[in-house]
């Protein structure tokens, strides 16, 4: 129910968003699904991140998605698979480094290139989602723990002023530990 709802509030926002901005939209913005342990360096999504990918595919169908962008990355390119697939978009690579604070910017920066009026999705890490909100123009997050992956963050640009920050899940549940992660976790 609660994945039916944001269906319909993200799929009005696409839609009501006017094409005459000079940057897209929406952006909208997940961390990439469920990873496995292996290998180290670039595992592969687990069979509940698969599913959370497919999950993602369902609740954004209707949000009209323009472009993609995720990392190099095979964490963060299948879990935007899904959709890239069904809506034939070729994912735009931005390169992960150590600098989050230089990649975050550079997310931002091919994000406000697409045309005006697009939806794009960004999908990214623990440790950037709430970096690259920032460089947006959206408000400072708190950090995502390493057990959420249900977080969906939509920024809706206007004409003037700054984004509107929209905070939704999709998917099953994060872990319950992932409650105990956010309690101690520092807050902006």
């Amino acid at each position: 129910m609660r994945l039916q709802k944001f269906v319909i509030v993200l799929a009005a926002l696409a839609t009501s968003a006017g094409a005459a901005f000079a940057q897209p939209s929406t952006i909208i913005l997940v961390r990439h699904a469920e990873k496995a342990t292996a290998p180290a360096n670039d595992p592969l999504l687990t069979p509940d991140g698969e599913q959370r990918a497919r999950d993602l595919l369902t609740a954004l169908a209707d949000a009209h998605v323009t472009a993609i962008i995720t990392t190099q990355l095979q964490r963060t390119q299948l879990t935007a698979k899904p959709l890239a697939d069904s809506t034939k978009i070729a994912p735009m690579i931005v390169t992960a480094v150590a600098d989050t604070k230089a990649h975050a910017e550079a997310v931002a920066a091919k994000a406000k290139s697409a045309p005006a009026g697009s939806v794009v999705l960004i999908v990214g890490h623990s440790n950037t989602i709430p970096a690259i909100i920032t460089a947006l123009g959206g408000p400072r997050v708190p950090e995502i723990c390493d057990p959420e992956y249900s977080k969906l963050f939509v920024l809706e640009f206007a004409p003037s002023g700054p984004p509107r920050l929209i905070r939704g899940k999709y998917g099953m549940s994060d872990a319950p530990e992932s409650d105990a992660c956010v309690r101690t976790m520092r807050q902006p």
